[in-house]
């Protein structure tokens, strides 16, 4: 009988294989949909990386806050490896003993009533926006079809057909119509058109406290506050998108907190996983959550045992408060530094804690051309939207490599 270790296993090696072998491989093989950097990582640890030939890099994107506690952490590194070894699929046809503690240990971090777990970010979105339309034709007596949500501009929600339905971004649009009816778009931190678009037809606003692909961008003062408001007197419910903003990316748990603002629904997603699983949830109120029944929605990896166990200890890392500290401190200390920078070929800094967005000068380097340069002094990041850099080091980061981080960036712009 032959056991699983006389199986013949996969010998390839990295060891000896020039980057360019790989990137070839991955532009034969693999879909165009992305454009990386010339990079071939191999290794990570924290707030470092080491590519095939060895060489370490300064992460200060942490896979757009997938990795917000850094690249291996151990303790998620430990949970996920004892749970591999207990079991790490059932589906939801059966209960398992991880999924219930979850959801009561999210919702408890969070100050929510009930959590349906999902996978990918855009599920997440996918399921608030299917349960506020079902809340509104259930609970508020909007007509039959008739449910509209209001979002912003510049928004990034996913890239699903219907979430790219209210996408302003021409790239994510374009060639995939026709489009999800039902949503009314307005821009984004204006409050008066806001208030002009919710009507008794309005299920639900969605929001990014603050707007990650678009740039970091940071809503006016009040803005948030008022969205709460125009809600409440309309009887729609307010969701904030925090899968990239949110669990301590900005000091606190939600970056909506900062407005002491509280949302109906809340979607997280990325960080959640702990770089290790693709983790996510819309957590809120148990009355709106609580119009799904048995059969209305579903997923057969939402809440496995593995994602449930490794989603737990990033549930304990948040619970001492110690990386919303981090986020806190080390934020000013990053925007104390890029601000010394605008005037010296950048022109902005916006952001919360660790993160920011930093336009470049119109007369310099494009966002691409100065993420390859960075890459060149050894700091990974990425550009977005042309002449802007986002810029999101892992919360496990030091001060002296975030210092040396913002040196690199200094060096690219022209002003070392």
């Amino acid at each position: 009988m032959t056991t699983f270790a006389d199986r013949p296993t996969d010998t390839d090696s990295t060891a000896g294989t020039a980057p360019a072998e790989y990137i070839v491989l991955d532009e034969r093989w693999s879909t165009h949909n992305y454009h990386p950097l010339p990079v071939v990582i191999a290794e990570g640890e924290g707030a470092w990386v080491t590519d095939v030939r060895g060489e370490r890099y300064l992460d200060f994107l942490s896979g757009y806050s997938a990795l917000n506690f850094g690249h291996r952490h151990p303790d998620l590194v430990r949970a996920a490896v004892e749970q591999l070894e207990r079991v790490t699929l059932t589906s939801r046809a059966f209960h398992h003993d991880q999924l219930g503690l979850f959801c009561r240990e999210l919702a408890e971090l969070t100050g929510t009533e009930m959590v349906l777990p999902m996978n990918s970010g855009a599920e997440a979105v996918e399921s608030a926006l299917k349960v506020a339309r079902k809340w509104a034709y259930r609970v508020k007596g909007v007509p039959d079809g008739e449910a509209q949500i209001v979002v912003a501009g510049s928004n990034f929600h996913g890239r699903t057909t219907t979430i790219v339905s209210f996408s302003t971004d021409e790239d994510a649009r374009a060639d995939y119509g026709p489009f999800t009816p039902g949503f009314v778009v307005v821009p984004y931190g204006d409050a008066k058109a806001l208030a002009e678009a919710i009507t008794d037809r309005t299920a639900a606003v969605l929001l990014e406290p603050i707007q990650g692909e678009a740039g970091v961008i940071v809503p006016p003062d009040g803005y948030l506050a008022e969205a709460r408001r125009l809600c409440d007197e309309a009887g729609a419910l307010l969701i904030a998108d925090e899968i990239q903003s949110g669990l301590a990316r900005t000091g606190t748990v939600f970056a909506l907190d900062h407005e002491r603002v509280t949302a109906d629904l809340y979607t997280l997603g990325k960080a959640l996983g702990g770089g290790i699983m693709p983790v996510s949830a819309v957590v809120g109120r148990a009355d709106v959550l609580g119009v799904l029944r048995p059969g209305e929605h579903g997923s057969t990896f939402g809440g496995n045992p593995l994602a449930c166990a490794v989603g737990r200890a990033v549930v304990r890392l948040l619970s001492t408060g110690e990386f919303q500290q981090r986020s806190t401190s080390l934020g000013a200390r990053l925007h104390e530094r890029l601000s010394e920078l605008v005037g010296n070929g950048v022109t902005a800094v916006r952001g919360r804690g660790l993160w920011a967005g930093v336009d470049l000068a119109a007369d310099g380097l494009s966002g691409r051309e100065a993420a390859e340069a960075l890459l060149k002094r050894g700091v990974l990041c990425k550009e977005t939207h042309g002449h802007t850099l986002r810029l999101a080091p892992p919360l496990v980061i030091e001060e002296a490599d975030l210092d040396r981080g913002v040196d690199a960036l200094a060096q690219v712009v022209g002003r070392e």
